[in-house]
């Protein structure tokens, strides 16, 4: 049996339709020892129930004490998207919500078109999220500005934070960015500070933003080499398993992290 890393979080996407608490529970009684959280629902997940944790500081102290009982990190925070009209001071809520529940990175999606400003505002953003003790990684998406893990590496490389800002490595995204594990493997050091785990086809669909956020595959249902993926990663790097599935929202949620996350385990030989 190969050793497991460190940490394997639970992602929120992968159950979609889970409140923070919920989301907590769910990843406990499949054995994992973190979450990846979005703090506020998105239009984009419309299965996503309604919550305020910005708002309302007894839902922050409930969610943290949660985490706390049931022995869980709060290894990644989302959203945090990033334009050219994105003032960096306007995240400060987000960013003390993420820290006080004891996040211990924040992600970044960048849509900003000007490489100057994406710099400029991205840069501003670490600054302020370094005031709140956070780390803060760029997770690239083909569909944003940056697409592929040498324009990530690119960006957190300007930054020279390494071991604080860094790049979120989705598997898919490496992927369907046509990446590949030799790249991922050559990364400078401190620069990958996390990777996210799904299966899907080598070949992309037509609609790579609707696989991203709601459908994605099992572990052993596609073609990704998985267990190569967490091999080119440095060691103990935290993963998490990111596997939404609209398609099976009609199943009980913990019979769904149950599938994904004991399907990753299974692919990996952990299990």
């Amino acid at each position: 049996m190969n050793i497991p890393p460190s940490r394997l979080s639970l992602d929120h996407i992968t159950a979609v339709d889970a409140t923070p608490r919920q989301l907590a529970e769910a990843a406990a009684q499949a054995g994992c020892a973190g979450i990846c959280l979005f703090m506020e629902p998105m239009a984009v997940l419309p299965a996503m129930p309604p919550f305020d944790l910005y708002g309302d500081q007894q839902a922050r102290r409930e969610l943290a004490g949660c985490l706390a009982d049931l022995g869980l990190s709060l290894d990644l925070a989302y959203p945090f998207t990033l334009t050219g009209r994105s003032d960096p001071a306007s995240f400060d809520a987000a960013l003390e919500t993420a820290a006080e529940l004891g996040a211990d990175l924040v992600n970044v999606l960048a849509y900003d078109r000007d490489p100057l400003r994406r710099l400029d505002i991205f840069g501003r953003f670490c600054d302020r999220a370094a005031r709140f003790d956070l780390g803060v990684v760029i997770e690239f998406y083909p569909p944003s500005q940056i697409g592929s893990l040498a324009a990530a590496l690119a960006l957190v490389g300007a930054i020279d934070r390494p071991g604080r800002v860094g790049v979120n490595v989705d598997i898919l995204h490496l992927m369907r960015a046509g990446g590949t594990l030799a790249e991922l493997k050559a990364a400078p050091a401190g620069y990958i500070l996390y990777g996210q785990l799904c299966d899907g086809m080598l070949a992309a669909g037509e609609d790579i933003e609707h696989e991203a956020s709601r459908a994605r595959l099992l572990a052993g249902e596609g073609q990704f080499d998985l267990a190569g993926f967490v091999a080119a990663l440095p060691p103990q790097t935290p993963i998490s398993v990111e596997i939404p599935r609209d398609h099976a929202l009609g199943q009980p949620c913990d019979r769904r992290v149950t599938d994904a996350v004991d399907g990753v385990r299974a692919a990996l030989g952990w299990s």
